[in-house]
């Protein structure tokens, strides 16, 4: 009982690792898992990966949109950026899809100006502001963004992202493990997926406490998956693209660190290690 107290304790549950390990499994299946192995890459909050000068709000929130839509594979996408002002009601339309959702061949149109109704479909948040569906006239996908989040930079990012994967996660031939209650789940976890989560992980809580000038509420992402289960999707990720710790600590925040050391220790445990094997093998050679 004595040395019970001295034993590392898990990042998550069991029941967790099989849960994000099957939806994994289901993402490498039906979101490009080839696109996973030859072009994903871990998304870093630095210049390396979100260069560029901007004048204005509007500039800062574009170039952030078109450089997160490149790094997720989305170009292809029917996706327009519009200021808030000048957002409208905007239905998600029904697109025709090519079997590959990401890349440079992947082919995505508007197939007609009916509403999307798939059963996948989920109403995602971000600092305030929806994807809202309730015009069916646009022939593309309005996006807009919260301008408080242009002082937050990586809740700009993780809000764009997360309906990045919100789109994938709708436009997927089958609903991921748990079913359409688990759909908001996946967007998180398919984020991560798509290389966002060390981004993900650093806007997975916010601190509530604290002056105005410290955390603005309004500005934050809203997350679903915990700050832990979202340092495991990660750690997931990094574990298949074969990614040392060592690139991912220095960007993480200060009290996440531990945190996703312990996920690299449980995932390279004997029956996880197994299961990355598996999942790996999934992925077109």
């Amino acid at each position: 009982m004595i040395l019970d107290l001295f034993k590392n304790k898990p990042v998550v549950e069991d029941s967790v690792h099989n849960w994000v390990a099957d939806t994994f499994s289901w993402a490498i299946t039906h979101l490009n898992g080839d696109f996973l192995k030859h072009e994903s890459q871990l998304i870093l909050p630095t210049n390396e990966f979100f260069p560029g000068r901007v004048t204005s709000v509007h500039e800062m929130a574009q170039q952030v949109f078109s450089q997160t839509v490149k790094h997720a594979g989305m170009e292809n996408w029917p996706l327009v950026l519009v200021e808030p002002h000048r957002a409208s009601a905007n239905v998600i339309p029904k697109l025709s899809t090519s079997r590959l959702l990401r890349g440079p061949s992947a082919l995505v149109s508007v197939a007609n100006t009916d509403g999307y109704g798939s059963g996948n479909a989920v109403e995602v948040s971000y600092g305030g502001e929806s994807l809202s569906k309730d015009n069916a006239n646009n022939q593309v996908i309005e996006i807009s963004y919260n301008p408080a989040q242009v002082n937050q930079p990586q809740d700009l990012v993780s809000s764009f992202a997360q309906i990045l994967a919100s789109l994938l996660v709708m436009h997927s031939p089958e609903l991921p493990p748990g079913g359409k209650e688990y759909v908001p789940q996946a967007v998180d976890l398919v984020a991560c997926f798509m290389g966002f989560g060390v981004i993900f992980s650093n806007t997975a809580f916010q601190f509530k406490g604290g002056c105005g000038s410290c955390n603005n509420r309004q500005a934050n992402r809203q997350s679903t998956l915990t700050e832990l289960e979202t340092v495991y999707c990660l750690a997931m990720f990094c574990k298949l693209k074969n990614i040392d710790k060592s690139k991912v600590l220095p960007h993480l925040k200060g009290h996440l660190k531990s945190s996703y050391k312990g996920a690299v220790k449980q995932l390279n445990q004997s029956n996880s290690e197994c299961e990355a094997t598996a999942l790996l093998s999934l992925i077109k050679q």
